[in-house]
């Protein structure tokens, strides 16, 4: 038996998935855990510890790197307004997925990001699920993923949070909503 894609299949996982609360909030410390990154020197890893201390950081997850919605709407405003955003006192972007460094290297290059933003693995989901963001794409083959999201981070601490309703749409937390809030 053959079981076809349906974008209504995996809205509605999204959907079932998201009657969990988000456990991080505005005025949360950050957990201290780690992500990787790709680097000339091959893979790095990164404690959100290091990440985030003492600077303010955009933050935005996407469900998945080369996926539609991630790729020509969600990225592209961040490295579009990228400049805007640094203007605004802002340290670093960093673009979190759960996919490993391999694929986030892959598409940082692929995109044109490589060295504008900082394109980042939760590989394991830990991070993720230390928020609270997770969602179950498995209907739609993806298995678990992150919600789509933004967040202002200062020093470890969440600022503002932006969660998008709909996992196809980065209209709240896209970069447009961000330069908004800074």
């Amino acid at each position: 038996m053959t079981v076809a894609y349906s974008p209504v299949t995996r809205n509605e996982a999204y959907y079932t998935d998201r009657e969990r609360p988000v456990t991080i909030a505005v005025g949360d410390k950050l957990p201290d855990l780690k992500l990787k990154e790709r680097t000339p020197d091959g893979p790095a890893e990164i404690s959100t510890e290091d990440l985030f201390k003492g600077k303010r950081v955009v933050l935005f997850a996407v469900p998945g790197a080369f996926t539609p919605t991630c790729s020509l709407n969600h990225l592209p405003g961040y490295l579009e307004n990228r400049d805007a955003i640094l203007a605004k006192g802002v340290d670093d972007i960093a673009v979190v997925a759960v996919n490993d460094h391999h694929v986030m290297g892959a598409w940082a290059n692929s995109t044109g990001g490589a060295g504008k933003l900082r394109f980042l693995a939760d590989w394991d989901a830990g991070f993720t699920k230390a928020l609270g963001m997770e969602v179950d794409l498995s209907a739609g083959t993806l298995g678990v993923r992150s919600k789509r999201y933004s967040m202002l981070v200062e020093d470890g601490v969440v600022k503002s949070l932006n969660v998008e309703e709909s996992p196809g749409q980065a209209t709240v937390s896209g970069a447009a909503a961000m330069i908004e809030q800074l």
